[in-house]
């Protein structure tokens, strides 16, 4: 029970939950389908050993070569070998050996007798050093704490030595070697011809990654989060997943460790200390750690059809579903379209003297069938010409992208130019100018489209859509309202006010209208979240992890339509923490990273600290830069270290919450993050 004491004091450091207030007499288990943890890649290694040295003391040397942060770089490569989002060592595989224990004989016994003795052909080895270096006669040594400049063989560790150990003694498929000393780029293979040729007959199954070159200096400073080497800093940061880059799959690779660490040094010092590796020594298949919230989440399956039933007031009535006829209808004699895919469709009615119905938005749901209801009733009053203006307009809006809809716009103001009171005009208008993203234009078009025609609730919806979007809730209530006063039915405008009531905190109201969306149309997934997200924050969490498993299911398809915008689900993140809002493609991924945030929330709430780590993490696979879930997951870690009493999980949880400030500090969360950082900082310093 080595820091209980120091557990317990971080636990009250004000853990709120990322937007929860804490449930009252929930039960415990929540019934959910299980996630799956991510797994490594299929040649994880059998086991893994490490040898970590660290010294900054050397009681037989001047003050000028003493040092200040190798110890502490010691504990940060231990802890990010530990890590279980990192090198994901057992702790007891992992010797450290700092200050004074980091003698010649202990170094020499950890690395010449206990590897040599535990590492098998299947296994993983790291050696990691940070201290001092020094040349005597045309050979390296790595310098102990009993090192003596006056007896340099007899107190140095021949870099030989540690070649013919590592070569020889030691048998794994993988070898690391790290080293961060002053004059560690001069043991690397590339500077075997002035030195010893010990590494540089060594087996492909080295990695070896040394501080700097030949005759540069390895710095430190205090500047790096209280302290480090320049090197072993980016290192542990390389591991702990920023390395994860190329491709990002959730492990860090010997090649990305190598060039993220290069980078990031040589950048830091300002091209003062260039880390070196030599990259045709080792199997291209090494990998270094495993970060399972970088895991890639699988494409959406595909789309899961539905079906569209159109029915007509008359007859010979041509139909067109996203720009193209679908055939002509006959008054009495509905028309059924099968094989769409789910989520918004443009439906037009055209029959010859009269106003078309429409354009218009309907919404297709997955396995069901929609009906969709078309009425010719007005003669024809409107140009022919503004007429064609808008269909050419639509029919760039549908393919999507900016240049499609920068020449959708093009033609809607032509159509407007032509006719002022064309509503429609100005409905696309402003649909086309938010998915350009300019919020002014488009709220001026939508107000043009309700101000012609106060019943076009299309226009209405789609400007409480966008309201949502840049945060106007009030005023996306008050547009949803008068949806629903022109058709209290409207399942869209029920899935918008349970969001816009979310948002205001009205969690009561929110989940009224969120039940009444899903009895409308129960294979609609987003009401399921909201209703999710009101459950939990009303403390209902046993109910909302049931909800957020609900929309998993439901939404577990692609529902993007070629460059079509389901506009009520756009503004899906505001006041989630994100800083801008989320793009066309990234709706599907953003809001799945949701679902799990909240089911993670829900485990964590109740005490199941594993199960909120793998449902986090599943979040972050598809949204790496939620701050929330970040935040959870850095207390579910905390929280477990505490439980399990093992400092391991101390190491994720540190990173995590780092992140969060990262991310947003403005958050309040971020505050907390904060005391929590440095809680942790003196817990794993008391080590």
């Amino acid at each position: 029970m080595r820091n209980r004491f120091l557990f317990a004091a971080l636990a009250l450091v004000g853990l709120a939950t990322a937007q929860t207030p804490p449930p009252k007499g929930q039960q415990r288990d929540l019934k959910l389908e299980k996630i799956e943890p991510p797994k490594p890649p299929s040649n994880a290694p059998a086991h893994s050993y490490a040898v970590v040295v660290g010294v900054a003391a050397y009681p037989k040397l001047e003050a000028k070569f003493q040092l200040h942060f190798p110890e502490r770089d010691a504990q940060s490569i231990y802890h990010a070998l530990t890590s279980s989002e990192g090198g994901n060592f057992k702790e007891e595989n992992v010797r450290v050996l700092t200050g004074a224990k980091a003698t010649l004989a202990g170094v020499r016994d950890a690395i010449g007798k206990w590897l040599p003795s535990v590492a098998q052909g299947e296994d993983r080895v790291v050696i990691y050093f940070a201290g001092h270096g020094f040349i005597y006669e045309g050979k390296a040594y790595l310098a102990p704490s009993d090192f003596d400049m006056g007896n340099v063989k007899g107190t140095g560790y021949p870099m030989d030595e540690l070649g013919s150990t590592i070569a020889g003694k030691i048998h794994a498929k993988w070898k690391v070697l790290l080293t961060d000393a002053c004059h560690s780029g001069a043991i690397t293979p590339e500077d075997s011809e002035n030195l010893n040729h010990g590494l540089g007959n060594l087996t492909e199954s080295l990695f070896s990654l040394t501080a700097s070159r030949d005759r540069e200096i390895s710095y430190e400073t205090p500047e790096l989060e209280g302290g480090h080497g320049v090197f072993t800093y980016y290192v542990v940061k390389g591991l702990e997943g920023e390395a994860d880059l190329s491709p990002q799959d959730g492990t860090v690779s010997a090649d990305e460790l190598a060039e993220y660490v290069h980078t990031q040094v040589r950048k830091s010092t300002n091209g003062l200390q260039n880390p070196t590796s030599d990259r045709s020594s080792y199997d291209k298949n090494m990998w270094l750690s495993f970060i399972p919230g970088n895991v890639n989440p699988a494409t959406a399956p595909p789309p899961q059809f539905g079906t569209m039933a159109i029915t007509v007031n008359m007859d010979d009535v041509e139909v067109f579903v996203d720009g193209n006829s679908v055939g002509v209808v006959a008054k009495g004699k509905p028309f059924t379209l099968p094989g769409l895919k789910p989520g918004q469709h443009t439906v037009k009615g055209v029959h010859q003297g009269f106003e078309p119905d429409g354009p218009r938005e309907e919404t297709i749901y997955p396995g069901t069938e929609s009906t969709v209801n078309i009425k010719i009733l007005i003669p024809r009053r409107r140009s022919k010409q503004a007429e064609e203006a808008l269909d050419k307009g639509l029919s760039y809006y549908q393919k999507g992208y900016e240049d499609n809809y920068k020449k959708a716009v093009e033609q809607f103001l032509k159509a407007m130019q032509l006719d002022s009171k064309y509503s429609q005009a100005a409905y696309y208008l402003g649909l086309s100018y938010n998915a350009l993203f300019e919020e002014d234009k488009a709220q001026q078009y939508f107000k043009k489209a309700v101000e012609i025609d106060p019943d076009y609730k299309e226009a209405h919806a789609a400007y409480a859509g966008m309201l949502l979007d840049i945060g106007d809730v009030d005023e996306a209530i008050r547009q949803i309202n008068t949806v629903l006063t022109l058709q209290p039915n409207h399942e869209q405008a029920l899935t918008m006010q349970a969001q816009a009531y979310r948002f205001k905190a009205l969690y009561d109201q929110s989940i009224d209208a969120a039940h009444k969306a899903i009895a409308l149309a129960p294979k609609s997934a987003e009401p399921h979240l909201w209703l999710g997200d009101s459950l939990r924050l009303s403390g209902k969490v046993p109910d909302a992890a049931a909800e957020y498993t609900q929309y998993l299911k439901l939404s577990d398809f692609d529902s993007k339509l070629a460059g079509k915008l389901n506009y009520y689900i756009l503004g899906s993140l505001f006041g989630m923490g994100k800083k801008k809002r989320a793009a066309q493609e990234d709706i599907w991924k953003d809001l799945r990273s949701l679902a799990y945030f909240g089911i993670c929330d829900c485990q964590y709430l109740s005490k199941q600290y594993d199960a909120a780590i793998l449902a986090c993490q599943k979040s972050l696979s598809y949204y790496s830069q939620d701050p929330f879930a970040h935040y959870d997951l850095g207390l579910a870690y905390l929280h477990k270290a505490d439980v399990s009493d093992n400092p391991a999980d101390l190491a994720p949880a540190l990173q995590h919450l780092r992140q969060v400030i990262a991310i947003n500090p403005d958050l309040d969360q971020a505050k907390t993050a904060q005391k929590n950082i440095v809680m942790i900082q003196q817990a794993l310093a008391a080590q």
